[in-house]
C-alpha cells in the first residue's frame, strides 16, 4: 500500500469525526472496540444509500416487497442455518506481540501486497490455495501458508505463530424475565434467515408467484475476532439483503441477472469501473452452486461490498426439516410436457451489501483534495464529490451579510424548498469559508442572497464540483436542484 493510499484512508477517517459522518462509540469513555456512531451528516448518507437501494429493489420491481424482521430469532433457526455448529473465524496469535488476528485477513493482506508488487501469479496462487483451505476448514494448512510466505505480525514483525483455531462469531444472550430460567438466544449474525423463515408468510399473504424477491435492511452482530479498517469490519453492522426465489433449474441465469444488475447499481454512481472488480469464488460454501464477490478498490485494496450467491434450496429446506413445516411453492406453470410443474422447494439467488462498506466505499471515492494556487495565491479546498442523490445536505442557503433585510429573503427561500430538500442555513463568516464548509460536507448547492435579490428576486447559485456560478431567479431554484438530486437520475 502505498505512502498515498495510506494517507487518503488516514484522511477520510479523520475527516469522517471531523465533519460528522461518523464518531468512535462511547467516545467519552474511550470508546467500545469497532463500535461507531453515525453523527448528523453520517446518518443522512447512510440513510440516502439505503433509500437508493430499497428504491432499485423494491419499487422498481413489480416481484420484489420488503420485510423487517426481528433480531432476536428462535434459537433452533440459528442450529438449522448451520451458525451454531459452524459459524467461526480462524484464529491466530502472534507469541511475541500476544496479539490476536484472523488468518484470512493477514493472508488477504498478503494478497493485496502481491498485486501491489505486480505479482499476479503469487496473488492468484495464495488467493486459490487460502479458499481451498477455508472450504475444508483445513487450519494446518491455512497456518503453513502464514509461515511459507513470511506474514509476519505487524506488530512484532514476526512469524511466531499459535496454532489456528476457529471461534464462533455469534453473540449470546438469555432470553426471559429470571436469568435462571431464561433461554439462550443469539443476536442475528445475518439478516437471511428472517427473510426463509417468513418465506411462505410474503408469498401467501401477497400472492407472490415465483420468481419472485424478498428484500430487507437491518442489523446484524457479529463477534468478530478482530475488527480492523474504520467502519469496514464491525462488531455491529447493517445489511442490505435480497433472496430471489426462483424455480430449480432456473437459477444460473437468474444468479447471471443479478450479477450483472448489482453491478450496474454502483457503476451508477459515476464511480469509474476500474474500481470494481469480481471475484469468483474457487471453492463454493456446501449450500452454494455459484458464487461471486463484487470488490472496490479501497486504500487498503481490493475488498468485498458485495455477493452475489446461488444458495440452492439449501435454507428452505433446513427450516422445512427442523421445523416440521412444509415450505413449498405450488408451481401452476407448465412444463415442457405441458404439465404444472406441482410442488417444489425453490432455490434462491442471494444479493448482501453491507451498508457500512457502502458508505465507507462513497466516502473513499468522494473523498477529494484539490491545489487552487494561483501564481498570487495559496489556496486548497477539501470537497466531498458525492453524487447529489446521495449528498446528505442538498443545497445551503446563505445571506451575503447579517443586515439590510438578507437574513429575512433568505429565511424565506430557505422555508419554501425546506419541504422538498434537506436544507442548511448558515450566515456565519465570510462566504469563502461558508462555501469550504460546504464543500467538506460534499452540498451540491450554495444559493447566496444579496442586494441584487431584493431588487429582481434572483440569487446566485454555486456548484459545487465546477465551483461555477450563475444568476438564477428564485422562482427557478426548485426545479433546477431537482434535477440534479432526483433519484431518477439513478435509476432509469
Amino acid at each position: 500500500m502505498s505512502m498515498m493510499k495510506e494517507d487518503l484512508f488516514k484522511n477520510v477517517t479523520s475527516h469522517a469525526k471531523e465533519y460528522g459522518f461518523v464518531f468512535p462509540s462511547s467516545e467519552i469513555y474511550d470508546g467500545l472496540s469497532a463500535v461507531y456512531d453515525y453523527g448528523q451528516l453520517g446518518v443522512e448518507l447512510k440513510n440516502n444509500i439505503k433509500t437508493y437501494w430499497w428504491k432499485s429493489m423494491v419499487q422498481m420491481h413489480e416481484n420484489i416487497v420488503g420485510l423487517d424482521a426481528a433480531i432476536f430469532m428462535h434459537p433452533k433457526i440459528w442450529k438449522a442455518s448451520g451458525h451454531v455448529d459452524g459459524f467461526n473465524d480462524p484464529m491466530i496469535d502472534n507469541k511475541d506481540s500476544n496479539k490476536r488476528y484472523r488468518a484470512d485477513n493477514l493472508i488477504e493482506d498478503k494478497i493485496t501486497a502481491y498485486e501491489n508488487e505486480g505479482d499476479t501469479t503469487k496473488a492468484s496462487a495464495l488467493q486459490n490455495a487460502m479458499d481451498t483451505a477455508l472450504a475444508a476448514d483445513d487450519l494446518v494448512t491455512l497456518r503453513q501458508l502464514i509461515i511459507d510466505h513470511q506474514i509476519k505480525c505487524p506488530i512484532s514483525g514476526t512469524v511466531n505463530w499459535t496454532d489456528v483455531r476457529q471461534f464462533n462469531l455469534m453473540f449470546s444472550t438469555q432470553f426471559g424475565s429470571i436469568a435462571e430460567e431464561a433461554d439462550a438466544v443469539y443476536l442475528r449474525p445475518e439478516t437471511a434467515q428472517g427473510i426463509f423463515v417468513n418465506f411462505l408468510n410474503v408469498q401467501k399473504t401477497g400472492r407472490m408467484k415465483i420468481p419472485f424477491g424478498i428484500a430487507q435492511i437491518g442489523k446484524a452482530f457479529r463477534n468478530e475476532v478482530i475488527a480492523r479498517q474504520f467502519i469496514m469490519r464491525m462488531r455491529e453492522f447493517e445489511q442490505m439483503e435480497m433472496q430471489f426465489f426462483v424455480r430449480p433449474g432456473t437459477e444460473m441465469q437468474w444468479y447471471a441477472y443479478w450479477k450483472e444488475a448489482r453491478l450496474k447499481w454502483h457503476l451508477a454512481l459515476g464511480t469509474s469501473n476500474l474500481k470494481y472488480r469480481y471475484h469468483d469464488h474457487a471453492k463454493l460454501a456446501h449450500y452454494a452452486n455459484a458464487a461471486v464477490d463484487i470488490e472496490f478498490e479501497f486504500p487498503f485494496g481490493f475488498k468485498e461490498v458485495e455477493g452475489i450467491h446461488s444458495r440452492t434450496d439449501f435454507d428452505l429446506k433446513q427450516h422445512q426439516e427442523h421445523s416440521k413445516k412444509k415450505l413449498q411453492y405450488f408451481d401452476n406453470d407448465l412444463d415442457e410436457q405441458g404439465k404444472p410443474y406441482g410442488n417444489y422447494v425453490p432455490y434462491v439467488i442471494e444479493t448482501s451489501i453491507g451498508v457500512d462498506r457502502m458508505f465507507l466505499l462513497t466516502m473513499c471515492n468522494a473523498y477529494c483534495e484539490e491545489d487552487l494556487s494561483e501564481a498570487d495565491k495559496v489556496d486548497s479546498r477539501v470537497v466531498l464529490k458525492l453524487h447529489p442523490a446521495l449528498a446528505p445536505i442538498k443545497a445551503t442557503v446563505m445571506p451575503l451579510t447579517k443586515k439590510d433585510g438578507l437574513p429575512e429573503k433568505a429565511r424565506v427561500i430557505m422555508d419554501a424548498m425546506k419541504f422538498d430538500f434537506n436544507m442548511q442555513y448558515d450566515e456565519k463568516d465570510s462566504i469563502g469559508k461558508r462555501y469550504r464548509r460546504q464543500d467538506a460536507i460534499g452540498t451540491p448547492f450554495c444559493i447566496t442572497i444579496d442586494y441584487e435579490t431584493l431588487e429582481n428576486d434572483t440569487v446566485t447559485i454555486r456548484h459545487r464540483d465546477s465551483m461555477q456560478q450563475e444568476r438564477v431567479a428564485i422562482q427557478d431554484l426548485k426545479s433546477l436542484i431537482q434535477n440534479q438530486v432526483a433519484w431518477e437520475n439513478l435509476l432509469k
